[in-house]
């Protein structure tokens, strides 16, 4: 409508190092180290590693199936990702220390507005630990998501297929996974 559009400046996305992510896995809490390592071995969404339930584990395939949906008010949509030896042990340990009542990886007890009252169920969300454990790790603040850029350089530095990077990280479209890369810059 004839208004010029504000200049962009795009930076490359903070992806911390290596040091940093062992650093802030080091000081947290054993569950918070579980939830780290899933997250860091999956390249999953916080919200796919929420929802993670024993069924969608595989030990003997060594696969885990992580669902997310595409578009709003879409289905859901799984993808298999491959279990590292890290991963294997990590969920190894948890299923057999798991409650078998309870079908989540990853749940907790909380007050329920709706029903008034405790109950149990998986995390929606987890993002202010993230701000307590980079301070006591002393590194620069990062974010989970970060753990995905991270996982995703790796993969591009050992010069992995973009189709097989896409895979992984669950993008419908080559050209996010493009976009994916070139915001981590060097």
């Amino acid at each position: 409508v004839g208004l010029d559009a504000f200049p962009v400046v795009k930076k490359a996305r903070y992806v911390p190092s290596q040091d940093d992510i062992d650093r802030v896995i080091n000081v947290a809490e054993p569950e918070d180290q579980d939830y780290l390592w899933v997250i860091r071995e999956t390249m999953g969404r916080m919200s796919e590693i929420n929802q993670l339930e024993w069924k969608d584990v595989n030990f003997v395939d060594r696969y885990v199936v992580l669902y997310t949906r595409k578009k709003r008010h879409g289905d859901m949509k799984g993808r298999k990702v491959s279990m590292t030896e890290k991963l294997f042990d990590v969920l190894s340990r948890r299923y057999m220390n798991r409650d078998k009542a309870k079908p989540w990886v990853f749940w907790h007890r909380y007050w329920s507005r709706k029903i008034d009252g405790w109950t149990v169920g998986p995390f929606k969300e987890r993002k202010k630990i993230m701000r307590t454990l980079c301070k006591r790790a002393g590194v620069r603040y990062f974010r989970y998501h970060a753990l995905r850029h991270f996982g995703a350089s790796l993969l591009e530095q050992a010069n992995v297929p973009i189709g097989s990077i896409q895979r992984i990280l669950g993008h419908e479209h080559r050209s996010t996974t493009e976009l994916y890369l070139h915001s981590i810059g060097d």
